[in-house]
C-alpha cells in the first residue's frame, strides 16, 4: 500500500453519506470490489472508493437500478462517454424516462395548483386522466 489517506469503514460511511451496512452490501454485490484488509482484517478505503460511492449515490437518486450502475463503475473517472456507446445510449434512455416521470409530475402538481386556486377537490376533468369527473347521478341532479 502507497502513502495514500486510507480511511476506516466508518469514516468512509461518513464521507460517502452511506451506512456502513450499505458499503459492506454493495461489496457483497460486486457493485464495490472487495475493500483491502489492514493486518488486525479491518476494511480500509481510498479517496478513490469514497468517490466511486458518491457516484453510486447519484445515480442511485436518478432511480437508476444497482445493476444497471456496474457498466459505469467499470469506467475509469475520466473516460469519455464517447467511447463507450452502448452505455452512453443507456444513459440517454435512462434520462428520458427521467424527463417522462417529471412531466408526469408536473400534471400531478398542475392539478394540486388547480385545486387550490378553485379551492375545490372535485374538477370537471380530471388534468391527469382526461376523465370528466362528474357522474351520472350529479349530471341529473344539475338538471333537476
Amino acid at each position: 500500500m502507497s502513502n495514500e489517506a486510507l480511511y476506516s469503514i466508518k469514516e468512509t460511511a461518513e464521507k460517502a453519506g452511506l451506512s456502513e451496512d450499505t458499503i459492506r452490501y454493495y461489496e457483497k454485490i460486486q457493485l464495490l470490489p472487495r475493500a483491502d484488509r489492514k493486518a488486525n482484517r479491518h476494511r480500509v478505503y481510498r479517496q478513490e472508493d469514497i468517490r466511486t460511492m458518491k457516484l453510486i449515490s447519484c445515480l442511485k437518486k436518478t432511480g437508476m437500478s444497482l445493476e444497471d450502475m456496474k457498466p459505469y463503475l467499470h469506467m475509469s473517472m475520466d473516460s469519455n462517454l464517447d467511447e463507450f456507446p452502448e452505455e452512453r445510449e443507456m444513459l440517454v434512455s435512462h434520462r428520458m424516462k427521467i424527463e417522462a416521470q417529471i412531466a408526469s409530475l408536473q400534471q400531478v402538481v398542475d392539478f394540486i395548483d388547480e385545486k387550490l386556486k378553485k379551492r375545490s377537490l372535485f374538477p370537471d376533468r380530471c388534468p391527469i386522466t382526461g376523465e370528466n369527473q362528474m357522474s351520472v347521478f350529479e349530471k341529473k341532479n344539475m338538471f333537476s
